[in-house]
């Protein structure tokens, strides 16, 4: 069993469609996958074309009644099992606080499932807050994937979001394992190769061998809830999302 969780403290970076197509990934390789929805917009559940039809039956349950996650594991049609979103999420913070107990509530709960549901891959979806949310999906992962689209504001909050792993590690007292990400990479443009030269002097060998180019069918599929390798099996979005499912792969991440 991995637990990745998908994050940079920045929107529209790539997160829901690295988090939904490497479950994807995983599942067309015969791997069990799960995902968790933790972003109250519900992008990676309506992709999927998974609701929650009340707070309770989304990861909210965890935390109103401590609700066991196999039980509000829901199937999708793709086949990655899914704890959807709900609206209700954007009350966690001012509900529960940011406390030791209310941050590691899904790393406690996840290890309980380990013996009870076997060992699937967990594919957390983060929202871009640094709120209770996104601490439990740090807090219960064993890699981190950071994307960054090929721009310098994404680039930006990826160096924020590494110096936000760094403080977190005090309290972890382990390094958070960790792998960047560069999305909507387009080899034409010069502040696309620019921008990956930044990354690989700031990150080093975290930064992901793997591109994600800007492709088309990646925009299109969400809007047909369906994931890239559905879509359009053989684009280079989908090429690139099993690519990378190979790095983790080889490399020991997952």
């Amino acid at each position: 069993m991995a637990v990745v969780a998908v994050f940079n403290q920045k929107g529209g970076v790539g997160k829901t469609t690295t988090a939904l197509n490497l479950a994807a990934a995983l599942v067309r390789r015969g791997h069990n996958s799960v995902g968790i929805d933790l972003d109250p917009q519900a992008q990676f559940s309506a992709t999927l074309g998974v609701a929650a039809h009340s707070g309770d039956d989304s990861i909210c349950g965890l935390f109103q009644r401590n609700r066991p996650l196999r039980e509000m594991i829901q199937e999708s049609t793709s086949g990655i099992g899914i704890i959807p979103s709900h609206i209700e999420l954007a009350k966690v913070d001012a509900l529960y606080g940011k406390g030791y107990n209310a941050i590691n509530k899904l790393n406690v709960s996840l290890k309980a499932e380990k013996a009870e549901i076997g060992n699937p891959h967990w594919v957390l979806d983060c929202c871009p807050m640094l709120g209770v949310l996104s601490l439990n999906a740090i807090f219960a992962s064993d890699g981190l994937i950071i994307p960054i689209s090929a721009d310098y504001l994404s680039l930006k909050a990826a160096i924020q979001t590494q110096k936000t792993l760094k403080a977190l590690e005090r309290v972890l007292k382990r390094r958070v394992n960790r792998r960047y990400l560069l999305t909507r990479f387009d080899s034409r443009r010069r502040m696309a190769r620019n921008i990956l030269l930044i990354a690989e002097n700031e990150f080093g060998a975290d930064v992901c061998r793997t591109l994600i180019a800007e492709n088309v069918s990646l925009a299109e599929s969400p809007s047909l809830n369906k994931t890239v390798f559905e879509h359009a099996p053989k684009s280079h979005g989908a090429q690139d999302y099993d690519a990378l499912l190979d790095e983790l792969l080889e490399s020991g991440f997952l």
